[in-house]
Formats: structure tokens, sequence, C-alpha cells
């Protein structure tokens, strides 16, 4: 019993000790998995220290002032520390000039746009090496045709390095002449002063196909067609003749004076009904404003804010023909909301903008020439426009609401011709002038006046005394 007693002891003993042995195991082992953890979260928040005599901050201080605006502008700040605290680089810095004003406008502009930050940061990128190269294992006189190849921190370069050789007596980058080597020297890196940039076939590739597509998707502005006034079609370009041919225009079309003083001609009513299609010309005309660019607020104020352009629409289909003397968007800026906001002001105004002729900028420039002044009527009746001659140009108005003739012949067809000012007609203010008031004038009696006949019997009876004997007389 007691032997039984003595087992049942002894077995629980060894049971208490297993069960402490596993705990503080497992303690242990959580212990030192939190204190891996904490280490190495640590370490993953602790950015690499960059020491203040870095290559990094000798560029950031040095007088390559523009590499290290980009450098700032391209957020390759922590990149370049992460390579540094890896190990050494070296820099290939271009010099002011040659970013400033060397570099291509066009591409220094596609650079800093904001969604070519990619290419921003392989340009830089392509300049640097990830690892110390000194002036001195550079390959010199020894053999001109020697040569060493480095690979760029520019992952996006591909299999393109950089290439440092010694040509003409000056040492090379790639196409660069190195003007300064070994300028700055760091513990954790070198600067060479270059003389041009480096751009990688990446970064090239990127421009030119973004500057095609701008080129495909842009709509060059593109004035309507000409139409020749004697024949009422559109003018072509003349073919080379050869030479000793005859001449392409007959003889009397040659000997035929300059061009007329009265309004361009306009043809006939077209088509087997004799109607013209003045909605289709009207939608015409404003398709090519918008085009030609610069006249957004008169296409405007004839589509949205006014029915101008059903009613010109209408009268050119009628047979008549209109001049139009566009204001550009600057004149129609400086238009106040006192003028715009009275009933009827927009259509008032575009009404005395609408000449019912059909003028071109060669025929007003001949007229005003030959007259000085030319009054044309206009559809705000009974206003009238002044053109005269100033400048080599058409001016119309007087004083400070003049405006010239701008953009010539924007629109020609024979019925409908626009001509661009750069100012907003106004109409001379009617103003009624008041009749003087005059002092009143005292009248005086009139007396009644005798006959000659009278008169005469009046005389020869005083002659004799006996004018007395007659009140009519006296």
């Amino acid at each position: 019993m007691g032997f039984q007693i003595y087992g049942v002891f002894r077995l629980l003993l060894l049971l208490m000790i297993f069960v402490c042995s596993t705990a503080g195991a497992t303690l242990r082992e959580n212990s030192s998995s939190s204190s891996k953890k904490h280490s190495s979260s640590s370490t993953s928040a602790t950015s690499p220290q960059i020491n203040s005599n870095s290559v990094l901050v000798a560029l950031l201080d040095s007088h390559y002032t523009e590499l290290s605006e980009l450098v700032e502008k391209a957020l390759l700040l922590q990149t370049l520390e992460e390579a540094v605290s890896k190990h050494n680089i070296t820099i290939f810095a271009p010099k002011n000039e040659a970013l400033e004003r060397d570099l291509d406008p066009e591409f220094k502009r596609f650079l800093l746009e904001p969604g070519n930050l990619k290419s921003l940061q392989n340009l830089l990128l392509f300049h640097m090496i990830p690892s110390r190269i000194d002036s001195a294992h550079w390959p010199h006189h020894r053999s001109s045709n020697k040569s060493s190849h480095h690979a760029s921190l520019c992952k996006d370069a591909f299999d393109e390095s950089l290439r440092i050789s010694h040509r003409n007596g000056d040492d090379h980058i790639s196409v660069a002449r190195i003007f300064k080597p070994n300028d700055i020297v760091r513990p954790d890196g070198i600067i060479h002063g270059i003389e041009r940039v480096l751009i990688p076939k990446s970064v090239q590739q990127d421009f030119n196909s973004r500057r095609s597509l701008r080129a495909i998707s842009a709509v060059l502005p593109e004035g309507a067609p000409e139409v020749d006034p004697r024949t009422h079609r559109l003018k072509k370009p003349a073919s080379p003749a050869p030479a000793g041919s005859p001449p392409a225009l007959p003889i009397y079309d040659a000997m035929a004076p300059g061009p007329s003083l009265a309004p361009a001609p306009a043809p006939g009513p077209g088509g087997p009904h004799h109607h013209f299609d003045g909605e289709a010309q009207i939608k015409d005309f404003i398709q090519t404003l918008l085009h030609y660019g610069g006249y957004n607020e008169l296409a405007d104020i004839l589509v949205n804010l006014t029915s101008l352009a059903s009613e010109m629409g209408r009268l050119v289909s009628e047979g008549y023909v209109l001049t139009v003397l566009a204001p550009n968007d600057e004149a129609m800026a400086k238009l106040t909301t006192d003028q715009l906001s009275e009933p009827g002001a927009p259509e008032q105004i575009v009404y005395y903008h609408l000449i019912p002729e059909y003028q071109t900028e060669e025929s007003m420039y001949n007229a005003v020439r030959r007259f000085g002044k030319v009054r044309y009527d206009t559809l705000r009746l009974p206003h009238k426009v002044v053109a005269e001659e100033a400048d080599g140009s058409v001016k119309f108005g007087q004083g400070d609401g003049s405006a010239y003739l701008f953009d010539p012949d924007i629109y020609t067809d024979g019925r409908i011709s626009v001509q661009g000012i750069d100012g907003v007609l106004m109409p001379p203010e009617e103003t009624k002038l008041a009749p003087k008031s005059s002092p009143p004038v005292a009248k005086d009696a009139v007396k009644p006046r005798r006959g000659k006949l009278m008169e005469v019997a009046c005389r020869m009876l005083g002659a004799f005394g006996q004018d007395s004997q007659f009140t009519s007389c006296h």
C-alpha cells in the first residue's frame, strides 16, 4: 500500500515539473519573437541616415543649381539616399547653361509637365553611376582608343550604358565633354562637371511619341476657300507652266484694270429652284470662325444667346449678301454688364456689325484709299459705320470706339464675307439739340402804311394848304 502511494506521489511530482518547463519555454519563445518584431519594426521605420559630408548634400549646396532643383522636383532625394547608403555614386552634373539655355524649350517643357515625372527621373538617373569612378581610372593618353562602359541608375535605360573615353585631348562621357573632373569629392561619392545633357533613348522616344500625338490630335485653323470674283469659282493654285507656254488668262483679262471700287459682286441664284441654302452657309461660316480661333464669343451670341443665325440664314436664302465685322474675343470681353443687360442689347450690337453688302478686305481698302472716308449701311437702321484708311489697314468708327481690320477675309464665299476686327463698334449716341432760349423781343406797333397814291395826293394838298381838311393826311 505504501509503495503504491509513493508511486502516485512520484508521478504527480514529475507531471508538475513537466508543466512548469513547457510554460517557461513558451514564455521565452514569445518574448524572443516580440523582441525580434520590435527590432525589425524599429529598423524599418528608421530611414538611412545621411551624413552632412555626403555627396548629396554637396550637390544641393553646389553651383549646379539647375540640376539640384530638378532633383528636388523629380522627388529623387529618397531614392538617392538609399543608393548612397548602399554604395558610392558618381554624378556627371551638366552645367547650368546646358539645362537653362542649351536645352530645347519644347523638350524642357515636356520634362516639367506633371504627367512626365517618370521621364524626368530617368533623365536625371541616367547621369549617375552606382560606383565610385575617379578620374585616375579613366582611359587617358596611354591609348586614345580605349574606353570604359558603365551602367547608370536609370533602370529604363536597358542595355544603354555610359561610355567614358578620351578623344581630341579631352575626356568625354558619351557625347558630353567633361570640363571639370573631380569637381566635388566626398567619402560616399564624386561629382564631375560636363558641358551637355545626356538624354537616354527611352526619354527621347517618349518625347517624340508625345509630340507626334499632339500634332495628330491638334486641329489647325484653316480659313474658308477663296472665291475668284471673276469666275465665282474656288481659287486653285496655278500649276507650274513650262517656259514659252501661252498665258493662262485671256488677253482681255490681262488688260483689265485693277480691283474695282464697287462692292465685290455676288453670284446669282443657284440651283434649279433659284434658292440659296442660307442656313448651311451660316453654319459653314460659324464653323470656320470656331476653327479659326479667337471668335468664340461672337459665335456663342449668334447661335446660343440670340436667333440671329437663323435670321441671317433667311436673308441669305432670299438672295441678300452680308459682310460681318466680327469682333474677336478680347474685344468682346471688354463689354460691360450694363451694355449687355438691357433687353435686346446683344442683337442691337450685332446688327451694327452687319453690312448689307458683300465687301472684301481688298474692296474696302481700295474704297477708303480713294475716297478717304466711306459710310456703310448697317442692319441697325438708320446708323452707318464709318471706314477710313489708317496705318495701311481699314479703321472703323471714330475716337475711342474705333476698331481696326485685324483678320482679313476669314470667310468669303461670294455671299457672306467675315472680316475680323479688334474692337466692338458702338453707334454714336443720338443727342437731340434743344432749341436755344432767346430773350423776348419787344414788338413795335406798326403803323398802317398808306399807299403811294395817297401820299402823292396829301403832298399836293399840302402844297396848296388844303391838307388840314383831310384826316387821312395827318
